[in-house]
């Protein structure tokens, strides 16, 4: 990275709580949800699912790019978060969280409640979202301004914020007139399907770094074959990711496909935030001009061991492990 060369990492993205209860296969068939992926609710929908539960729910800050901005911090980047939350305890956490792992948060607020996302982990460690949006929805279009992404390198814009099309267009405007490049996760399968029109566009137009699992990459490219997959992704960007799992990732970068070999250990306890936490790793590497090669390692690292704690919040001793890649 050049001297003086800015490497912020500014995130925009929903604001929500995570709520994670550990169920089987036949909890979440008997509420009619299709493994993986996510599902918008209302907040009395979340209710009556845990009232269907007698496990625990442990509460902790979450939200997708959230999750990968608090990483950022984690690691020792320069991390930005805008997003909208509300005047409640559930707010005051997740702001306070963010202010605990280094980033500067660009939080307004308004009446509704705080945002939730009810994870639902079976014994696969596959996790499987319904999510309230509450207040995260209420950050209006006009309150997104260059501003706000002042000497960011790459700004990373939430995919779940392609089901407000104004708002995304707005986030991606403001940063590309900040000088920020422009990186998209796809988010879920879901997302995808019912966004394809405008995903097309931005994608094509204004996308720099794009980052999809095999779910994603199928609904996004129709291309089951993973080559030809990552081919589709890679037309229009910069950098073209392919996560597929406990195999690794591929990056396409300048026609090149490198290859990152996932961590070996353990096996995951709950998949809470692996591609968030992934994307972490990969951002801070390219913002610091780290190679592909290192950068995908490092979000390899970060995906790994948030896998093996429930939840999205990788303990000290884990970012220990994590820094050593560094």
């Amino acid at each position: 990275m050049q001297e003086n060369q800015p490497s912020r990492i500014t995130g925009i993205g929903n604001v929500l709580v995570d709520v994670l209860i550990n169920e089987s296969d036949r909890f979440l068939s008997d509420l009619g949800k299709e493994k993986g992926g996510m599902t918008l609710v209302d907040n009395q929908d979340i209710e009556t699912i845990l009232t269907r539960t007698d496990q625990r729910p442990q509460v902790v800050p979450g939200g997708a790019c959230c999750n990968t901005i608090l990483g950022v911090g984690m690691l020792g980047g320069d991390a930005r978060f805008i997003g909208n939350r509300g005047n409640d305890d559930f707010g005051n956490l997740f702001e306070n969280s963010l202010k605990s792992c280094g980033v500067d948060p660009r939080i307004s607020m308004s009446g509704s409640p705080t945002g939730k996302a009810l994870s639902v982990i079976t014994p696969d460690a596959q996790r499987s979202m319904f999510t309230f949006l509450g207040a995260s929805v209420e950050l209006a279009p006009g309150m997104v301004t260059p501003d706000l992404f002042e000497n960011t390198a790459i700004a990373m814009i939430e995919g779940y914020l392609l089901f407000n099309p104004e708002l995304m267009t707005a986030a991606v405007n403001a940063a590309k007139s900040a000088g920020a490049s422009i990186a998209v996760d796809l988010a879920s399968f879901e997302v995808v399907n019912a966004s394809k029109d405008i995903l097309d566009r931005i994608v094509k137009d204004d996308v720099d770094i794009l980052i999809a699992n095999e779910d994603e990459a199928l609904a996004f490219t129709g291309h089951e074959d993973e080559q030809l997959a990552l081919e589709a992704l890679s037309e229009h960007v910069t950098y073209g990711v392919l996560k597929v799992g406990k195999r690794g990732s591929f990056i396409c970068h300048g026609g090149h496909i490198t290859q990152i070999n996932p961590v070996s250990g353990k096996d995951a306890v709950d998949t809470t935030g692996a591609g968030d936490l992934w994307a972490a790793g990969f951002l801070y590497g390219i913002a610091h001009g780290l190679s592909v090669e290192h950068s995908g390692a490092l979000g390899s690292a970060c995906g790994y061991e948030v896998c093996q704690v429930i939840g999205a919040q990788i303990p000290e001793a884990g970012w220990h492990r994590i820094k050593d890649l560094l």
